[in-house]
This record gives structure tokens, C-alpha cells and sequence, in this order.
């Protein structure tokens, strides 16, 4: 195998992300990504030009987007000579898709490439049931007109015709990802008011970045918006403690809500990357580098956290790397919600954890909240799922280019009890 070589982040678009059924209720992965490639390929001047891969991806798609990444990729600008592929793997798509590009991109096999993803959770794939699939499949196995009616309508019932919607549920315990983080939050004795002042945070950081212009060569406009329609800027801890619980309404525990936790959105992102020689060659200045990255899942079935394998990826690529959860310049932790991020970072500062579930010596210790997330994150700009990690990445570079050089984390915590994790320097 050759020796691999630095892998450079050149920048990345978005689109503003929207609340469902807004105003891309209309248009799906495909047109969605179709827009934020264009963007890119805009910004960078590749039309008619061919790179080594476009990887996108989505969570919620209809069986017509099984080749979403080489369809995109025909209706870009590129050249119609790009690959495409398609990946998946939950609320870290993107990421993942980025580190696939990087991963070529590293070993010498392409020297440029686009990873992203889009999702949307207003034109969802809504199917029948069992029983009427396996009537209309049986009306077209049917030889003559006669036998196709009569698949049809014997012994039909009208509640054949009940649709069947995207789960929202994990499959092995039928609890949703709201409901796993409320386990979280009580186990980690994590409040109701520490979960609404990081919404809040996260709300004025995005706001304020908005404000000094930060995102204005990240964000392509798009069906009439130029900023995410999530974002609140006025909006304050006294709005958000009259909201009432959104997962656990019984117990009178509940300290999850609408507010402190990432609403169903729709969106697209998506990043250049390259090796140093192909940037240079086509007069790119490279933002940042992806150094490193890990997967990690944990046994959300029995007992473990769901949104809890960040906590064991990150500590696995610290070591590969000799660093220490300090040794970076700031963090872009996934806010899927509000407890799910205050729980990784009592979970890192636990001497009980850190030893017994991680096998440390010691706790990786404190995050400096300052340091955290500051342009605002996903409790703000919303959460597309598979356009998440490809939002991050783009901001973290551009801010690590303004700052002139240093480290970032990023980590995402997804379904099926699964991390992504990298770290990107300059």
C-alpha cells in the first residue's frame, strides 16, 4: 500500500436548512443536493471537470434515490465522467462521506473528490402494508385481466390501505432517539435548565455568526431562503421553560423538548477535498486538513447509552494520534440534543466511566464551553440527517482558516448507538 499523504479541505456549501414541510416540502434528496453541488461547483470553477468521487448521501429516501450520489453528480456541472456513490450510515452520513473521499484521496487512488449527503423529512417514502404489497404483487402475477382483478378484490379490507410512514423508532427497542436520550439525561442527572441555556447558546452563536458574515460563502440560497428557518435569535431562557416535555410526558421527569432538541429539518451540505498537489494545480488554497478519524458503536440494547459512542470513539483516536482531549482549539459536538451532548461531556470528566467503560487511567477531563460549537450547531441550525457531518466540516475548516491555523474535534453521535468522530487541523 503507498504511504498516505495529507488530504486538504478546500471549503463547502450548504443550503440554509429548513423545518419540514417549509419551504423544500416539495423538492427531495435529489433536488436538494443537485443545488448544493451546483453551488460548490460554482464556487470552485469545476464545471466540465472530473473528479475521482462524489460521495453523498441520505437517511430518509425513496427506493428512487438508491444511485443519489452519480445523480447528483450527472446534474452538477461536473463531468459526466465522475463516479458517484451512496452512503448511509444515520445521523453521520456526510461525515463518513467525507472520510471516504479523504480515505482515497490519502492512498493516491483519486486525487480529488466531493463528500456530502442531503436529507428530508417532508417528501418521506410513505408505502403500504404487507397485505396490499402482496396483493398488487399477486394482481401482476395474474395471466389474464381476470385473474389480476381477482387478486385484487378478494377478501380485500379497507384497512389494507393504511400507509405505512419512515420509523422513527430503533428497531431492537422500539423506544425512539428521544426517548434513549431521556434514559441518558436521568442517568447522568442532567437538568432541564443546563439543556435550555446550551439551546440557547447555541441559538446566539449561530445568530451572531450570521451577523459578522461568516457564513456567506458557505450558504447558497435556495427556494426563496438565505438562512436556516429554524434559527431564534430572540429567543431566551424564560420562552423555552414554558415548554413542556416532548418524549417523557408522564413521569414528570421529562426534561427534553422541542426547543432543546434538534427539529425533523431538510437540507443538503457538501465538501471539496483534495491532495495538496491537485490543489495547488487548480489554485485552491487548502482551509484545513482532516487528520484522523474513528467509528464507535456501543450496546444500546443492553443498557448502554444510545447516543453515547462518541464518548469511546474519541478516546480510541486520541490515543492513535498521542493527543489529549485538551489539546484542541475548539469542538464541533453534534447537538442532536441539548443531553446528549452534556452527557458525553460528563461522561469524559467521570473517573468511574473513563476507567471502568473506557479503560483509561485517568478522565479525559473538561471541555471549556467557550471553546464549544461556536457558530451555533445543530440545536440551531436544525439537523438534516446526512447533511449534518458535511455542515460541520465546512464550518470548522473556514473557522480554523480565519483563525489562522489550530485543531478541531468533531463528533456525532448517531442512531443504532454509533459515533463518527475526526479531528481537522491547520
Amino acid at each position: 500500500m503507498p504511504a498516505a499523504r495529507p488530504v486538504a479541505i478546500l471549503g463547502g456549501v450548504r443550503i440554509p436548512f429548513c423545518r419540514q414541510n417549509t419551504a423544500y416540502a416539495d423538492v427531495g434528496n435529489l433536488g436538494m443536493s443537485v443545488r448544493t453541488l451546483g453551488a460548490l461547483v460554482e464556487r470552485f470553477g469545476l464545471h466540465g471537470q472530473q473528479l475521482g468521487e462524489v460521495a453523498m448521501g441520505a437517511v430518509i429516501k425513496h427506493s428512487s434515490d438508491w444511485n443519489l450520489g452519480r445523480e447528483a453528480a450527472l446534474s452538477s456541472g461536473l463531468s459526466p465522467l465522475t463516479p458517484g456513490i451512496t452512503l448511509q450510515r444515520a445521523c453521520g452520513t456526510s461525515l463518513d462521506s467525507i472520510i471516504t473521499v479523504a480515505n482515497k484521496i490519502a492512498l493516491g487512488q483519486i486525487d480529488s473528490g466531493i463528500g456530502g449527503g442531503s436529507d428530508t423529512t417532508s417528501d418521506v417514502p410513505i408505502v403500504y402494508g404487507k397485505k396490499l404489497r402482496a396483493r398488487v404483487l399477486a394482481a401482476n402475477r395474474g395471466k389474464t385481466p381476470q385473474d389480476k382483478l381477482k387478486a385484487l378484490v378478494k377478501g380485500f379490507k379497507f384497512s389494507e390501505l393504511k400507509p405505512e410512514f419512515p420509523g422513527v423508532a430503533e428497531p431492537r427497542t422500539g423506544k425512539s432517539m428521544g426517548d434513549h436520550c431521556e434514559d441518558m439525561a436521568k442517568e447522568w442527572n442532567i437538568s432541564r435548565d443546563s439543556q435550555d441555556e446550551l439551546a440557547v447558546s447555541s441559538h446566539r452563536k449561530l445568530a451572531a455568526a450570521y451577523e459578522r458574515g461568516f457564513f456567506s460563502d458557505l450558504i447558497a440560497p435556495f427556494r426563496g431562503m438565505e438562512r436556516d428557518n429554524i434559527l431564534r435569535p430572540d429567543t431566551s431562557l424564560e420562552k423555552l421553560a414554558t415548554l413542556k416535555p416532548a418524549f417523557d410526558k408522564i413521569s414528570g421527569r421529562g426534561t427534553l423538548t422541542a426547543a432543546n432538541s434538534t427539529p425533523l429539518t431538510d437540507g443538503a451540505a457538501a465538501v471539496l477535498l483534495a491532495s495538496e498537489e491537485w490543489a495547488r494545480a487548480h489554485g485552491h488554497e487548502p482551509l484545513a486538513y482532516l487528520r484522523d478519524a474513528q467509528v464507535a458503536a456501543v450496546d444500546f440494547v443492553h443498557g448502554e447509552g444510545l447516543l453515547m459512542a462518541p464518548t469511546v470513539a474519541v478516546p480510541e483516536m486520541l490515543k492513535r494520534q498521542g493527543l489529549t482531549l485538551q489539546d484542541f482549539d475548539f469542538y464541533e459536538i453534534h447537538e442532536a440534543f441539548a443531553a446528549q451532548v452534556l452527557c458525553t461531556l460528563r461522561a469524559w470528566e467521570s473517573e468511574d466511566y473513563c476507567r471502568n467503560r473506557l479503560g483509561l487511567d485517568a478522565p479525559l477531563g473538561r471541555i471549556d464551553p467557550a471553546r464549544m460549537n461556536p457558530n451555533g450547531s445543530s440545536l440551531a441550525t436544525g439537523h438534516p440527517f446526512a447533511a449534518t457531518g458535511a455542515r460541520i466540516v465546512a464550518t470548522a475548516a473556514k473557522e480554523l482558516k480565519e483563525r489562522g491555523g489550530g485543531r478541531c474535534l468533531i463528533s456525532i453521535c448517531t442512531a443504532g448507538g454509533m459515533g463518527v468522530v475526526a479531528i481537522l487541523e491547520r
